[in-house]
Order: C-alpha cells, then structure tokens, then sequence
C-alpha cells in the first residue's frame, strides 16, 4: 500500500465548485461565464412548467449560482482555492451538521477539542527527540571466520554461536530531547537535554537558549550549557538579500583547563534554482574551512563537502535518488580523508503519513563494516547501529545489505501492511456512517439532474446527429474494477445488477460542445448527474462513443482528465 493510499480525505463529502461547472482550476473569467450561461439554460426554473421538476430545477440552479459567484468573485475564489467551503463559512462550532443527535455532537466536539488541544500543544512545545543505539555484533563473524577451513561446522559449534548472544552488548547509546516555548511572536526560550553513555562512561549536556527576533530580517539567540563545564554563546542571523544570508556563533567554554573562546561563521547563497551553497569558518576548539554545495532536482540530487582543518580534513560527495513510490529515496555516498576512506548506501521509504524507515551500510578503512537502522516517527528519531567487524569482509557486507532489506518486507507484509489495511476499513466505515445522508442526497440531485436534462439531451443529441459529430453511445462511472469489467466485455447489462456502478451517457452527452467534449483532471464526482456510488474506493469512467461514424472507447481513472475526440481511442473495423 502506498502512502498516498493512507492520506485519502475521508472526512466527509464535499462539492467541488470547479467539477460542478466542468471548469479546470486556472480558468479564466471568460471561462467562468460561459459554463454558468450553459448550465443556466438547462436548470432555469422558468424553463419548466412541471412543479415538481421545477423545485428540482430550483435547487440545482441555486448551487450552480453559488459555485458561479464564488469563482467569479477573485476573493472567494481565492479563500475557496486554500480553505475550501468552509474557509467560505463560519469557522467554528456551527460546521457541525445538523443531521445529528446531541450525542453525536457531544461526541464530535470532544474529538475536536481533543485534537486542538494536541495541535496547540505541538505547536507550542515544537518536541523534537533522538535516540541513537549502537550494538557489537562483531564476534557473531569473528567466530565464524576463526574456524579453521578443515573444521566442520557442527553441532558443537552451532551451540557454540547461540553461546555469543550472551555476549552482544550496547557499546553506545545517546539520548537528546529538545522543546520550544514562544513567550511572544518575538520570544522563543528552548531546552535540549542530552546524554551519552559509551563504554562504561558517560556525559550529559543541559542548554538552554533564548531566541528573539528583532526585525523580519534578523534575530539573536542567546545560549547556556552546562554539563561538561558551562558555555555561554550568542547566535546571530541576518539576512542579506532574497537569496543570501548569514549566521555568526560565538562562545565562551569554561573548563578546568582555563576558558576557550570559539567562532563560527556560515555564509548561505542561494544560487539558481537548483543550487545552494554554504561556506563555513570555525575557529576556536575545532579550526576548519568548509564548503558545501548543494544541487537539488525533483527526481534526484548532489551533496558535495570540501573541508580543510584541524583536527578533520575531507572530501565527500552524495548522491540521493528521488522515486515516487512512498517517498524512497536510495542513497550513495563517499568519504575521503586522513582517515581513510568511507562509503555509504542506503534507502528510506515511508511506511505511514507519518513514519519512515531506512537502513544503509557503511563501509571504511578505519571504521569497519557498520549497519545503521532508522526509524522516524514524526519529529522523533530511532537510530539502531550494529559493528560487525573492524576488517572489510564480503559475507558482513552481504549480511548487512540483504537481512535490513528483507526483514522491512517481512514486518511490512505480516504487520504494517496489514495493520494500514484495518485502520483504512476503519476510517472508511466511519466516514460512509457519518455521511450516509448527504450521499443518499447527492445521488437523489444526481438522478433529478438526468430529469431535468432530458429535454436538453435530445436537442444535442439531434444536432451532433445532423453533423455526424460526437455521439455518446455508452458511458458508466463507478468502482474501478466493475468499470473496466464492463468495458472489457462491452456488457450493459452487467452495469444494472452493480448499485457500485451507474450509467451517465445522458449528463455526458449534455456537456458536449461542438463535438468535443473536455472534463478536467480532478474527481468526477461533482460533475452535473454524477454522485459517489462508492465512497472511499477507486473510481473511473467508461465512454463509448461514435465520431464521423466509427466507434470509440476509452478508460479513464477518476482524477485523469478527458479530451474526446481522439484518434488514440478508435475501435478498429467499427463504423455506425
């Protein structure tokens, strides 16, 4: 399951303006006008004498006039644009439909409470959290590679290597948590918390800093650690320009060893489009010049460092793979210095709107072969890191590339995949309940706009006819798969025993101007005839239609926009 499956609105049903007048989002005025007049003509109530198809006529035209004064008015249509219908209406308690018991209600509104009360404090406190663990392992591969090549692996041995889990241990763990608290929209105090423990030893830091903005384009940030002897520091930032800017960092570190003042120095350049760069000073405890240069393209890009210093002198460049399934990114990287040299590759994918994974293997001369493991929970962080030995050795690498890789696709095939499965049911069930009224509403207006188009229908029916122009022959809508059923076998009448599928060749026909007929890229759902027969699930559209006398068919996804005629869509050897 994509992540892109887990961020469907289910919330609840909701009309789009644009859909409703067949209009794309960037249309122009004139664009706006011409589809109010049209479907003006069709719902006018003085264009029909029945009563009871003029109270229907009454109340499309009504919202076909709401849509039209909102998009033509450059405001609304800017406020609809970012906020929707509600943005259009009064925020606040009184969006709460009608429709429901006071129970409900009290429901709805703790649940609201609930999660404005989370948003503030989120908002407020700003958490950001990292644990970072780092496991020996080394001797799991150390054994095995000890054993002389004529020595048998038996069972012995076997019991020997379970033996070793006995002494895996945690070579280092860290531990950081940091929280914000604005005192005004100039004051921000923040708190960090961190603690080191490696090899028997540790260390804790505790800072504390205050951030005031004194101009759009500057702010200080006073600070104070203590922990390892206390540090005072000041942090200033000013923008230069649009795409430049500065921050300078000084301190002064007190210690048994007297005081040690520090500098540092970034300056950011925001080149083109696609490229930024930093350049680096610091002067104090660590003496280095830095350069970084960042090149950032949608489906790829490049990291390349150059640092020149005391104690650490470096090259190392990045290169990151943007793909579009779940946000996956795979990674290689290089390092070159006195050290030695370091490689890096990798991935990260995400498993929920908020959670990503990733593993990658580093190998280098004087570090070894390492594993490291992450897991990102919203601003939290988890780093696992597993040594497996201090020489480079193919069967570590092997393990270390292949068992991340297949344990993620274990857990996400018996654990996530299904839990995001269960939770969607859910939701899904949930949202069908709470708008059960307005979909059995909007299908009752879908079916008294076919009424009310009937007359119009065949007026376009015989002209496109008299020319031998577009003529819709048959068109469904509905659940995916039942869709394209019905198009594979060309069977109507499998269309009638599906509520899940419905036809709309009568409102297609109706939107057809002179023989072509355009529907934008956005859900159909909104469209004049058209309801949501399968709230929640994939959704497409069927045509079949004729043009100059041959036969046509096309598919559509529900958001896929549609442009016919098109040669792309003939049937061969079928003519009218």
């Amino acid at each position: 399951m994509s992540h892109e499956s887990m961020n469907v609105n289910l919330d609840e049903v909701h009309e789009d303006y644009y859909t409703l007048l067949n209009l794309p989002h960037d249309a122009a005025e004139s664009q706006i006008k011409d589809a109010y007049r049209r479907l003006s003509r069709f719902y006018h109530p003085d264009k029909h004498q029945d009563p009871v198809q003029k109270k229907r006529a009454e109340t499309l035209f009504t919202k076909t006039k709401r849509a039209y004064e909102v998009l033509i008015d450059p405001q609304k249509r800017a406020i609809y644009d970012t906020l929707g219908i509600k943005g259009l209406e009064t925020e606040g308690w009184e969006l709460v439909q009608r429709t429901k018991t006071a129970q409900e209600i009290r429901e709805e509104f703790e649940r609201l409470e609930k999660e404005r009360q989370e948003r503030r404090l989120h908002q407020r406190t700003n958490p950001h959290g990292n644990i970072a663990i780092q496991f020996n392992i080394s001797e799991l591969f150390a054994k095995k590679e000890d054993l002389d090549d004529d020595e048998e692996f038996d069972d012995e041995n076997v019991l020997r290597s379970f033996q070793l889990l006995d002494s895996l241990e945690v070579s280092s763990m860290s531990i950081s948590q940091s929280i914000d608290a604005p005192l005004s929209h100039k004051d921000t105090v923040s708190l960090r918390a961190d603690l080191h423990g490696k090899n028997g030893t540790g260390t804790g830091l505790f800072s504390l800093s205050m951030r005031h903005a004194s101009s759009v384009k500057s702010w200080f940030e006073y600070q104070l650690t203590a922990g390892q002897g206390p540090l005072v520091g000041v942090k200033w930032f000013r923008s230069l320009t649009e795409k430049s800017y500065v921050i300078s960092n000084g301190f002064l570190h007190f210690s048994s060893n007297g005081i040690s003042p520090g500098l540092e120095l970034v300056l950011f350049r925001h080149v083109t489009k696609s490229l930024d760069g930093y350049l680096t000073w610091k002067w104090g405890i660590e003496n280095s010049i830095n350069t970084t240069v960042i090149w950032n393209r949608q489906s790829h890009s490049f990291i390349s460092r150059f640092q020149l210093g005391i104690p650490n002198s470096f090259i190392s460049t990045t290169y990151i793979k943007n793909l579009s399934f779940n946000d996956t990114k795979l990674k290689l990287s290089g390092k070159l210095g006195p050290f030695g040299a370091i490689m890096e590759y990798g991935y990260e994918t995400r498993i929920s709107p908020h959670s990503i994974v990733g593993s990658s293997v580093v190998i280098g001369s004087s570090t070894g072969v390492n594993v490291k493991m992450k897991l990102v929970r919203a601003n939290q962080v988890y780093t696992f890191s597993f040594f497996l030995c201090e020489e480079i050795m193919p069967s570590p690498i092997f393990y270390g590339t292949v068992l991340p890789i297949a344990a993620f696709y274990c857990v996400k095939s018996l654990i996530i995949d299904p839990f995001n499965k269960q939770e969607r049911e859910k939701e899904l069930n949930r949202a069908k309940q709470e708008n059960a009224t307005k979909l059995i509403q909007r299908r009752k207006e879908a079916e008294a706009t076919v009424s009310l188009l009937q007359e119009a229908y065949q007026s376009i029916m015989t002209s496109e006819t008299s020319k031998n122009g577009l003529i819709i022959e048959k068109a469904f809508y509905g659940k995916d798969s039942l869709v394209k059923l019905i198009a594979q076998n060309n069977d109507s009448d499998e269309a009638s025993q599906h509520t899940e599928v419905f036809d709309v060749h009568v409102p297609l026909q109706c939107l057809v101007q002179e023989s072509r007929l355009t529907l934008p890229n956005t859900s159909k759902v909104n469209l004049p005839g058209f309801y949501d027969p399968c709230f929640g699930e994939e959704k497409s559209l069927w045509v079949c239609y004729f043009h100059r006398g041959n036969l046509h068919s096309i598919v559509v996804n529900d958001g896929e926009k549609l442009q016919i005629p098109s040669s792309e869509h003939l049937k061969p050897q079928n003519s009218r």
